[in-house]
């Protein structure tokens, strides 16, 4: 007789697994729906943010503001799937918050406070989606 073990317990997930990708996924919503409001500033009020002088990667306001709120929805969109549980929504998940912090690292001339704010929660995101998924 042939069994079809792959080397998966039938033992259910720990609660600090299911907690960490809540949190992730939590974390990954918020920093969606921060990306998406700084971008919508940009938008509608190009003068809101101050350009710093001399910037080796100098774009339009309005140019990141469409960035940001792009960024936003998917990062958001990454945020619900992770919520799945899914290996494949883990894996993306990190993607998407690494495009994150990448995104902000390059407007933290803009924005400063904000930007470092949300390069740290991609981080945050990034560590608690690479967390081994421990059976109990």
């Amino acid at each position: 007789m042939a069994t079809h073990d792959i080397g998966v317990s039938a033992r259910p997930v720990s609660g600090w697994a299911i907690g960490g990708t809540v949190f992730a996924g939590t974390i990954m919503l918020l920093v969606g729906v921060f990306h998406a409001v700084a971008g919508l500033v940009a938008i509608i009020d190009d003068q809101f943010y101050v350009v710093a002088r001399n910037y080796t990667f100098e774009f339009d306001v309005t140019g990141w503001g469409w960035i940001h709120l792009i960024a936003g929805i998917v990062v958001a969109l990454g945020g619900v799937s992770v919520f799945s549980g899914a290996t494949w929504a883990r894996i993306i998940g990190i993607a998407l918050a690494m495009l994150s912090a990448v995104a902000n690292f390059f407007f933290i001339p803009y924005y400063p406070f904000w930007s470092i704010l949300m390069i740290a929660l991609a981080v945050w995101a990034i560590w608690a989606l690479s967390r081994p998924i421990e059976r109990a």
